[in-house]
C-alpha cells in the first residue's frame, strides 16, 4: 500500500468501470417505461458517483483525511486499497478484496442483479399479455426490482463507502419507495379487486419468514 501516486486520477477507469456496470445492469432490467428509465438513471448515477471516488478522485479520504490520519496512523490512506474503509477501520490487515465486508458486498451485489434479471423476466411475460405480475419472485414481494436496485447499491456501500454515495442512498431509497407507491396506484386502476388480493397477500419489499396460516 505505498503506491499511492497511481491510486487515483485513472478517469479511463472512472468511464469504462462506470459504462460496464450500467450497461450489465441494463442486461438485466432492460427499462422500458418513464418510471423504469427514472429509476434505471438513479442508479446509474450512484455508480458514476461510487467509480469517481474509486478512481478518480478519493474526496471523501480528502474530507476525512485529518480524522484518519490521527486516529489510523499506521495506514497510507491514499492507498487504493485504503478506500475500503470498512475493512481498514475494522482492523482488516489483510488484502482487503478478500476481507469479510468486500465479500459480503459480492453477495449483496450477485443477489441483487440475480433479483431484478429474474423478476424483469415475469414482468416482461405478465405485460406482454396484460396479466398482473404475480409469479417468480412476485410470489413473495411486491417490488422485486426495486429491492434488487437497493441492494445491489448496499453491497458497493459495503464495499466502497463514501460520502457522497451514503448521502444518496436513502435518497434513492424513498425514490424508489415512491415509485412503487405510484406503480401501486396505476395497479390498483387496471385490476382493481385483482391487485388489492394481491397487495393484501404479499409484503411490498421485505418477504414474509413464513406464510400466512389461511394460504397454507
Amino acid at each position: 500500500m505505498n503506491e499511492s501516486s497511481d491510486a487515483y486520477g485513472l478517469w479511463s477507469l472512472v468511464i469504462i468501470n462506470s459504462a460496464v456496470f450500467i450497461m450489465f445492469a441494463f442486461t438485466f432490467f432492460k427499462p422500458r417505461t418513464a418510471t423504469d428509465w427514472r429509476s434505471f438513471g438513479a442508479f446509474s448515477a450512484f455508480l458514476i458517483a461510487l467509480f469517481t471516488e474509486m478512481y478518480g478522485f478519493p474526496l471523501t479520504i480528502f474530507l476525512l483525511s485529518g480524522w484518519l490520519q490521527s486516529n489510523y496512523p499506521g495506514i497510507d490512506w491514499l492507498a487504493h486499497d485504503s478506500g475500503h474503509l470498512a475493512e481498514m477501520l475494522f482492523g482488516w490487515r489483510g488484502n482487503p478484496h478478500f476481507g469479510p465486508f468486500h465479500i459480503l458486498s459480492f453477495a449483496f451485489i450477485f443477489a441483487g442483479f440475480i433479483l431484478i434479471s429474474a423478476a424483469w423476466h415475469v414482468l416482461y411475460q405478465a405485460q406482454s399479455t396484460g396479466r398482473l405480475a404475480v409469479t417468480g419472485p412476485y410470489a413473495k414481494i411486491r417490488h422485486p426490482q426495486y429491492v434488487g436496485f437497493i441492494a445491489v447499491m448496499f453491497g458497493f456501500l459495503l464495499q466502497w463507502p463514501t460520502i457522497l454515495t451514503l448521502a444518496m442512498f436513502p435518497v434513492l431509497v424513498w425514490m424508489y419507495v415512491r415509485l412503487a407507491h405510484a406503480e401501486e396506484r396505476d395497479a390498483l386502476e387496471r385490476f382493481g379487486v385483482e391487485y388489492e388480493t394481491y397487495r393484501s397477500r404479499v409484503p411490498g419489499f421485505m418477504p414474509r419468514l413464513s406464510e400466512p396460516a389461511e394460504s397454507r
